[in-house]
């Protein structure tokens, strides 16, 4: 196996290696919680203290109107029950109650309005809670997919740099660095040579050079500084 075979082998798994590492960056920024299930948890605390607020508000509005009730009741008690004669006093009284019932009536109009701001709350937080499970349901199945498919490609990486690290022995030490400098400056450093064109460049190569390569001998591309390999 000529030394151009061997670095092309060697890069092949380099390539592996660097698309096994995207894929698990890929699945490992997956991994945790999502932040649509952190929305809709948020919405779903919102609604809950916005119903706690509402609920509060139809206590305070029934407790008025049941105030005012027993107002009423009384005043038209001493309007109607015949003890007072006077007529300014029964004619203040007929006032009194009057706005006492107006008062109420508005109370009243308030305690619907809450009523269905409450229940529209309340219908909404049961769409949240079952969109949220929804949500946790598949996420948990995600996450577990996911899971085993990082370990899938840590296992696959392991058995790579294993195969890297005995073909990497098997080459002359200063190849290797030529290799390594040429992986830096153009991102792959062997190009195969196919119908007398170097890959790396799209670069016909010269008649000398080509005789070089295949003769077996390591040579570099004259335009992109590649080595070349012919399979």
């Amino acid at each position: 196996m000529s030394i151009a075979q061997q670095l092309y082998q060697l890069q092949e798994v380099d390539l592996e290696l660097a698309a096994n590492q995207q894929q698990q960056a890929r699945v490992s920024g997956q991994l945790g919680e999502s932040q649509e299930i952190v929305r809709v948890r948020v919405t779903l605390e919102a609604g809950r203290q916005r119903l706690e607020e509402l609920e509060k508000q139809q206590h305070t509005v029934e407790w008025e109107i049941e105030d005012l009730t027993a107002k009423l009741k009384a005043t038209e008690e001493n309007l109607f029950g015949g003890r007072i004669k006077n007529p300014k006093e029964l004619t203040n009284l007929q006032r009194e109650a009057d706005e006492l019932k107006a008062r109420r009536t508005q109370l009243e109009d308030r305690a619907l309005e809450v009523m269905d701001q409450a229940e529209a709350t309340s219908k909404n937080i049961t769409e949240l809670t079952d969109e949220l499970s929804r949500l946790e349901a598949e996420w948990r199945n995600q996450q577990e997919k996911l899971s085993t498919e990082l370990a899938e490609l840590k296992a696959a990486h392991a058995k790579l740099s294993d195969e890297r690290q005995r073909l990497a022995a098997g080459i002359v030490p200063g190849t290797i660095e030529v290799y390594e400098q040429l992986r830096l400056r153009r991102g792959t450093a062997v190009a195969r040579v196919e119908q007398g064109t170097c890959r790396g460049c799209q670069i016909t190569l010269p008649t000398t050079e080509l005789q070089q390569v295949r003769g077996g001998g390591l040579v570099r591309c004259g335009s992109c500084g590649r080595i070349l390999f012919l399979a």
